[in-house]
């Protein structure tokens, strides 16, 4: 009989302390209804809203990122005015906006499409970066406080192709890109090589073979005019019609300038160091990637301002999710 009424007191103990329990929580479950109704609808908003944003900021910061591509450097490929989703955990994202990046899985592969930090880029203080970046985030790349004093967008990112990756050498013919890897002793032209890849991207042109030798007829006369030297009517009808085209290769043009400055004074040294580093073209060291534009003739890129540290790649290019009809992967 002791035994049985020892039972009973353990259930009398378990269905005591299973009421108390149950009933401590839904006075706190009441507790906190009562308290929501009676926070002002305001600060309930506010408080949801912070929330939100806490999230956007972390999930924009650590794993992917919005943004919008201002200009055509990177068409057909990336539009004017399309709004891409970058992966920022692939490569390693920054722990703070703007400082301190965190090791990433990988490094950037060549043909990634990668963002980059602008080495032109000039920042206006520390506080306005991240003011900058916060806003640019929480709004989804819709709101950049960034402008110039234009009022046009100031150029804090880059999304470029990744052309090319530590110990690549490049050289540019006529605009078109010729690519001597590590250890090779033969230069490959970009198209031979994306085609054995599988590597289908486009490349756009928009200045074609014909258009060259009016280039380097400007550059010709432009080392003419250095050196006060008169210009024959040919070389001045030629660079009549080149002064009448839309877009230039820098590049060429100024190949040719070097070359007839190079002849016209054989015992200046200058001359003829900058037109070797051009003829060797670029190279790109240990822990850095050579970024291009797809847009190969309207595109500030590496040629332009040498290879990129591995340290400032931010993140590699997802998707496109807007504007609709333009919605899909990137290639």
């Amino acid at each position: 009989m002791s035994n049985i009424n020892k039972h009973v007191d353990f259930f009398d103990r378990v269905q005591h302390i299973t009421e108390g329990f149950l009933t401590r929580s839904a006075v706190v479950r009441r507790d906190k209804k009562e308290k929501r109704k009676a926070k002002h609808p305001v600060l309930d908003w506010l408080d949801a809203f912070i929330w939100a944003a806490c999230m956007v900021l972390l999930a924009n910061q650590y794993l992917v990122q919005a943004y919008r591509i201002p200009s055509g450097s990177m068409i057909d490929t990336l539009n004017i005015g399309d709004h891409v989703l970058v992966n920022k955990l692939v490569y390693g994202p920054e722990l703070l906006p703007g400082f301190i990046k965190l090791p990433g899985f990988v490094k950037p592969e060549r043909n990634n499409i990668i963002i980059f930090e602008s080495p032109a880029y000039i920042s206006r203080g520390t506080v306005f970066d991240v003011a900058q970046r916060v806003i640019y985030m929480l709004t989804l790349s819709l709101v950049d406080i960034d402008r110039d004093e234009k009022g046009d967008q100031r150029v804090h990112f880059l999304i470029k192709r990744a052309a090319g990756k530590e110990h690549d050498r490049f050289a540019m013919v006529n605009g078109n890109m010729l690519i001597r890897f590590a250890g090779e002793d033969r230069w490959v032209s970009e198209s031979e090589y994306n085609k054995k890849r599988g590597w289908n991207h486009n490349i756009t042109r928009l200045l074609t073979e014909d258009q060259y030798p009016l280039l380097r007829a400007a550059g010709k006369a432009e080392g003419w005019y250095e050196k006060s030297f008169s210009l024959s009517r040919e070389l001045l009808d030629q660079t009549s019609l080149a002064g009448d085209l839309r877009y230039y290769d820098g590049f060429a043009r100024g190949e040719a300038r070097l070359e007839t400055l190079r002849k016209a004074a054989p015992d200046d040294a200058r001359y003829a160091k900058e037109l070797a580093k051009r003829r060797l073209g670029w190279y790109v060291p240990e822990g850095r990637v050579f970024p291009m534009g797809d847009n190969r003739d309207s595109s500030n890129d590496g040629r332009n301002f040498g290879p990129v540290s591995i340290k400032k790649v931010l993140g590699k290019g997802m998707v496109i999710f807007w504007p609709l009809p333009r919605v899909g992967g990137m290639k």
